[in-house]
């Protein structure tokens, strides 16, 4: 079983060097891919693994191992055929979960259709936030309220359905501090820590950015 996930980012723009740089930071291993090697010689100062070379073509993809990783980030919204390219060629490779960033609504539709796990708007979620969301594993999305403090949607995991949050102690635990529980559209703030939690519920928490590794 590997200690850690293992990314790679594809497109060394901004919106991606900001992603790899984030992840290994946090000490990840990351593969950062760019065409260009003017790009991959600047990276390189902050990145241990650059390889310049073209993630449209199948016979790289396997050559650099891309079937071995576990998340894969495609930045290359500017060129639409490009990311079709690399999106399909990592599913096909078994690739679990690929993430595609995009320009439009019909780059979105485009790049869901063959096959992106997710797809993201720069606009709405920065390469930091993205790293950050994927860094924090089982988590659905997280919103950073300060530099150390994020407010963050979990699913309530498998063993934790059918006991309370007095009996669970999630604060004591992992320093969360629940602030609703969300089922559907449904959002109840006024939370009953007694109650037991149901499946297919989310809980809405505030918590330090440097305890989020304790959820595994």
């Amino acid at each position: 079983m590997k200690a850690n996930k293992t990314y790679a980012v594809f497109g060394l723009g901004r919106y991606g060097r900001a992603v790899a740089k984030e992840l290994v930071e946090n000490g990840m291993e990351v593969i950062a891919v760019d065409a260009e090697q003017k790009i991959i010689n600047d990276a390189a100062a902050y990145l241990p693994v650059c390889k310049c070379a073209d993630v449209t073509d199948s016979e790289v993809i396997s050559r650099l191992g891309i079937s071995n990783i576990d998340t894969v980030v495609v930045c290359m919204a500017s060129n639409l055929e490009a990311s079709v390219m690399a999106v399909t060629l990592c599913k096909e490779a078994g690739v679990k979960n690929v993430i595609a960033k995009c320009a439009n609504e019909m780059q979105q539709k485009i790049l869901l259709r063959v096959g992106a796990d997710k797809v993201v708007f720069p606009e709405n979620e920065s390469g930091i936030r993205l790293a950050k969301n994927l860094l924090s594993s089982g988590f659905i999305d997280m919103i950073s309220l300060s530099k150390d403090v994020s407010m963050i949607e979990i699913d309530v995991r498998d063993e934790w359905i059918g006991k309370n949050l007095i009996e669970l102690d999630l604060r004591k635990k992992y320093g969360f501090n629940i602030v609703a529980i969300k089922k559907g559209e449904w959002v109840n703030v006024n939370i009953n820590p007694e109650q037991p939690l149901e499946e297919k519920t989310t809980l809405i928490v505030i918590a330090n950015i440097a305890k989020l590794g304790k959820i595994k």
